[in-house]
């Protein structure tokens, strides 16, 4: 499937700088990466829309008040494991010892990150937090995630693409 880029009249930003200190690995890399390391992750995300609200905004910064305590409970000094992580079951024993706080994801890393946030954000975030008409006029077309200040990775989309947007995000 090829996919064409679409801009947007007007975007507007929100982000959160090292906003949530957490510990994952990569349990397939063949580096250093597959033992648990931390990092305080930042995320921006980028909303687009051809016409203002009546306010003259894109999206109310205010009214994602929601996205973030979201982005909190799920990263915020937590450590995140990918469903298929062969030692899922002793982080899990860990959790229940009151030793850590646990998130399962999909899969691990910032690209696998950026895109479960973009099809959250899209797909139940706008819809249910902003309402049907904001999900009908705002788009979130990019999602990053940063690690570190030289290692980001993104996620871009538009809703043209009609892509399902409920695959790959569940978690635990």
């Amino acid at each position: 499937m090829t996919y064409q880029l679409v801009a947007y009249k007007f975007t507007s930003t929100k982000e959160y700088i090292d906003e949530f200190p957490c510990a994952y690995k990569q349990w397939k890399a063949d580096t250093h990466c597959s033992k648990n390391h931390g990092y305080s992750l930042s995320m921006k995300f980028y909303f687009g829309a051809n016409e203002l609200d009546k306010r003259g905004w894109v999206c109310d910064y205010g009214g994602l008040k929601e996205l973030k305590q979201i982005l909190k409970d799920q990263f915020d000094h937590r450590t995140l494991i990918a469903a298929d992580d062969p030692d899922i079951e002793k982080f899990r024993q860990l959790e229940k010892d009151g030793i850590l706080d646990l998130t399962v994801l999909p899969a691990m890393g910032c690209e696998c990150i950026a895109d479960m946030l973009y099809k959250y954000v899209n797909g139940i975030y706008i819809p249910e937090y902003l309402g049907k008409s904001e999900s009908d006029r705002i788009w979130c077309y990019r999602v990053e995630v940063r690690e570190t200040a030289s290692n980001m990775a993104f996620r871009e989309g538009h809703r043209e693409w009609n892509e399902d947007l409920f695959e790959g995000i569940g978690y635990d």
